[in-house]
């Protein structure tokens, strides 16, 4: 008998799992079905004792408890399907590493997808084709239009990011975390899983889907389900079949540590994104239904549907348990008590699940604020990319100073001329974009100057008086201060409106309506953020590592970042070129590598003069149970590894983005100048941090940032 590579931990699971009572039903229908649609004997992939052993029909009678007989016998063919598409993927193309004929079988699936049902589809070539047209065509009917487009969507990435994977182990590499959670829940199926939990329970009302609560349930849940099994299938996957893809693996290699010890970390892990899930369901939900108006029957619907993501996570530990297809034996917590046995009781470990809430639910809101901690340490920082700066930099400096007076910036008492000097945010865009014109190093200027006030201006009004109401209005009138069609934007009466009226004319004047709506959205998702960051505060409640990072993005602004690094790229590059795993990767990659780098420069300012939590030193420090140095360790080599795959997307993913998008010759010079970009952009902002006085301590000491505004904010009464 093979060794187990580590003794499972215990899994932190509070919902015991429940049965559908058609589980007979579906197990010989998803037979029947299989075997018609060319899965089974003859197959090369399955045999009948391989579909019997899986038991999928288990698995979704586990995971969608209350629906019906049809709808169960329909949900568990689709995981028929989306598992024999990875075995079939596994043998035909992973192990003999054929990522061309594998690109060349994915493109030809979304065919069987058309958002009209009407539409003809192609002849099925193999039993994958022939599964995915069958069961489109059983499931679409009864589901919206928006459904429909999410779940394609979510179909197409878990087929198409399996490239990633292949990518991966041709080049014997190991992907770092933040890659991996992100690239994991493309591939591992779990946001394809909820809209299958969408269809067994309630559709998610199309006005609530795209907010960031609703979001949160589906990655929270996506990264619960995938980081549970990849506990459960390491020895099958890295052991068996030299899968690099697996999140133990990812921290072992990381960190340097035992495989015990990595497991370890990402049951931790698993289990902060469940906390995250219940935070965000109990907190966060009901915020958006209150404000978007959902009709009693609308907020029912989105609570039959995080009932239903919480039945798929019990139901898919109960399985896990239980299924020949995973390293199972002794999963059971060795703790002297135990509670009920039987189907459905393999969580209910009660002392361990009261030891898990107090030491891992709570440590998350015991952080004390404005702790003395002294100069931020600065460690050797990886920058492979020369500093270039702007000829046009002491004007600019000039003439920005000009305009925060004129916008009243420097007279709310939030900054005045000290403070406007201390951040010298001229010589940050002279940084990001040295061949800028005079004009457009103003506007780049004017623009950080603007979200560095924004970023300053919410904790220190909103946040000293707990006025999370008075953020909210502020947020939404500053998205009407942003006219996309040539309406008049609303009367500024503040600075911050004053500023962002006149940027947002200065910056769209020659901008197609979609350009301009790129942009509002982009400025809409940072100013969020900052609520984000307010409601957090005003709990005292340190975020969860995963969130952190993620929305560390839409603080930072990267968003923004990315649409005046686009502005004037033109048609010649396609968006779905944009859209693509790699450029995508890309993009993250770099605003991650700032934004933890000005999370070390910050950390001074930030936990011993404000009092904030947002932070990832901090996040580190929480999460581990670490000291400062210890933490900041691991967040600078999350930002090496983070450079590090800047450079390894650059160099070898997206040439072959290029070539599969067959770009011109034009668009490969766009695409290599926005690589350009991003490298100077990355170089100008370690050059900023370091120059300006802003993070050093000598400042900090003589300019405490616990003063307040005179006044009150002005903020009318929304309409």
């Amino acid at each position: 008998m093979t060794q187990q590579p580590f003794e499972l931990p215990h899994f932190y699971m509070p919902y015991p799992a429940r049965l559908n009572p058609h589980v007979d039903e579906a197990r010989a229908h998803s037979t029947r079905w299989a075997r018609e649609m060319g899965m089974l004997e003859g197959s090369g992939i399955w045999e009948q004792a391989d579909l019997d052993a899986h038991d999928y029909g288990l698995l979704c009678a586990y995971t969608h408890p209350e629906c019906d007989g049809p709808a169960l016998s329909l949900i568990t063919d689709w995981y028929v399907w989306v598992f024999f598409f990875d075995d079939h993927f596994l043998e035909t193309f992973k192990r003999t590493q054929d990522r061309a004929g594998g690109k060349a079988y994915l493109d030809r699936l979304p065919l069987f997808m058309p958002l009209d049902p009407a539409t003809p589809t192609p002849q099925p070539e193999n039993p994958v084709e022939a599964g995915l047209a069958d069961l489109w065509q059983r499931t679409v009917p009864t589901m919206s239009a928006g459904w429909r487009r999410r779940f394609s969507v979510a179909t197409e990435h878990l087929l198409n990011e399996s490239l990633w994977e292949l990518s991966n182990i041709n080049e014997g590499r190991v992907s770092n975390p933040v890659e991996y959670i992100e690239m994991r829940r493309k591939v591992g199926g779990a946001p394809w899983s909820a809209g299958l939990v969408e269809y067994a329970t309630a559709e998610v009302p199309a006005s609530v889907a795209g907010t960031r609560p609703l979001r949160v349930l589906m990655e929270t849940f996506s990264d619960a389900v995938h980081l549970r099994n990849d506990l459960f299938s390491y020895q099958r996957e890295v052991e068996d079949e030299g899968e690099l893809s697996n999140g133990v693996l990812v921290l072992e290699t990381f960190f340097g540590c035992t495989t015990q010890e990595a497991a370890d970390t990402v049951n931790d892990v698993l289990t902060s994104r469940l906390h995250q899930f219940e935070h965000t369901a109990l907190t966060e939900v009901p915020a958006v239904a209150l404000e978007k108006g959902l009709t009693p029957g609308e907020v029912a619907a989105v609570a039959a549907y995080a009932r239903g993501l919480q039945d798929w996570q019990s139901g898919g530990h109960e399985w896990h348990m239980r299924s020949s297809r995973y390293m199972n034996k002794r999963a059971e917590p060795s703790t002297p008590w135990r509670g009920p046995s039987g189907p459905g009781t393999s969580a209910a470990d009660v002392r361990a699940l009261l030891a898990s809430a107090g030491a891992e639910r709570l440590r998350a809101y015991t952080h004390v604020p404005y702790r003395r901690v002294g100069p931020s340490r600065l460690p050797d920082f990886y920058m492979p990319f020369s500093l270039e700066l702007s000829p046009h930099l002491d004007a600019s400096r000039v003439r920005l100073a000009e305009w925060t007076r004129e916008m009243g910036i420097l007279s709310e008492g939030v900054w005045d001329e000290d403070k406007l000097r201390s951040c010298d945010l001229p010589l940050c865009a002279a940084g990001l974009d040295p061949d800028a014109t005079p004009e457009a190093l103003d506007l780049s200027s004017s623009w950080l100057a603007w979200g560095t006030y924004g970023d300053d201006y919410y904790p220190l009004v909103f946040g000293h008086r707990r006025d999370l109401a008075a953020a909210r209005a502020t947020t939404h009138r500053l998205s009407a201060c942003m006219p996309l069609e040539g309406e008049q934007a609303v009367v500024p009466v503040n600075a911050m409106e004053r500023a962002l009226i006149d940027l947002w004319a200065r910056t769209t004047a020659g901008m197609t309506p979609e350009q301009r709506r790129f942009l509002r959205d982009a400025v809409d998702v940072m100013t969020e953020s900052w609520v984000w960051e307010l409601s957090n505060q005003l709990q005292n409640r340190v975020p969860d590592p995963v969130d952190y990072l993620e929305m560390r993005r839409a603080t930072f602004g990267s968003d923004l970042t990315l649409s005046m690094c686009r502005m004037g790229h033109g048609p010649a590059v396609p968006p779905e070129v944009y859209r693509s795993g790699p450029v995508r990767s890309l993009e993250n990659a770099a605003f991650d590598y700032a934004c933890l780098l000005n999370d070390v420069f910050s950390y001074q300012k930030e936990i011993e003069y404000e009092g904030e939590i947002h932070n990832a030193v901090l996040v580190v420090q929480k999460f581990f149970g670490i000291g400062y140095p210890a933490a900041l360790d691991v967040v600078h080599d999350l930002m090496t590894q983070r450079m590090r795959q800047f450079e390894h997307v650059a160099a070898h993913e997206l040439p072959v983005v290029y070539d599969d998008f067959g770009l011109s010759d034009e668009a490969r010079d766009i695409m290599r100048a926005y690589v350009a970009d991003l490298q100077n952009w990355m170089a100008g902002i370690l050059n900023w941090h370091r120059e300006v006085d802003r993070y050093k301590a000598e400042y900090l000491a003589r300019r405490a940032h616990g003063f307040l505004p005179d006044r009150s904010p002005a903020v009318p009464v929304l309409g």
